[in-house]
């Protein structure tokens, strides 16, 4: 697998201060992406040992809430078996820790394909949050949560794979309908 940076004490991918891998790597290629240059697998640097030795020193710091993947797509197929093993590996030494991961993909194609792919099956179980979905252009909104648009859904993977079924971490219809309600009320002299 090949990456393209690790950003440490990041505020805007994940709650808390994270540190994220950004992949090599991406079969979406989502138009007006802002990562254009991740999309090739082949481009960037190779995910070593030194690499991880990065992450797992964020990581043991106080302050890192936790791992973000990000990229390109984490869950690109070429990649599948090295993040399974980083997942399963930061959740041995860091158990308190969150590892969130944005992809394309659905969670409902996720869960079809986990039952030919051992490998993302492990990355599942090992996450916390999954922000899925292609980032859509006409459904863009500067204002939700963590994604870049309203079909992107934030998912609490542990209570999804309990209920058999697709929880929301966060539910960004009701932000953005509270943020609608406080609207109203904006220009409002008392």
């Amino acid at each position: 697998m090949r990456y393209h940076n690790i950003t440490k004490a990041d505020m805007l991918n994940g709650e808390g201060l994270r540190v994220v891998l950004w992949t090599s790597g991406c079969p979406h290629h989502c138009h007006a992406c802002q990562n254009v240059i991740t999309w090739d697998p082949t481009d960037g640097l190779e995910f070593d040992e030194e690499a991880k030795g990065e992450i797992f020193t964020e990581l043991s710091h106080s302050w890192c809430s936790g791992l973000t993947l990000s990229g390109g797509d984490p869950l690109f197929e070429s990649s599948r078996e090295t993040i399974a093993s980083l997942v399963e590996e930061v959740k041995d030494k860091f158990p308190e820790k969150t590892i969130w991961c944005y992809t394309g993909y659905t969670f409902e194609r996720l869960q079809e394909e986990c039952k030919q792919d051992q490998n993302l099956a492990k990355i599942l179980n090992h996450l916390d949050v999954l922000l899925d979905g292609k980032f859509v252009l006409r459904y863009a909104n500067e204002r939700l949560h963590y994604v870049g648009s309203s079909n992107q859904c934030i998912i609490d993977v542990k209570k999804s794979l309990e209920e058999n079924k697709k929880v929301l971490y966060i539910d960004n219809d009701k932000v953005l309908e509270e943020m609608k309600e406080g609207e109203k009320y904006e220009n409002t002299w008392i």
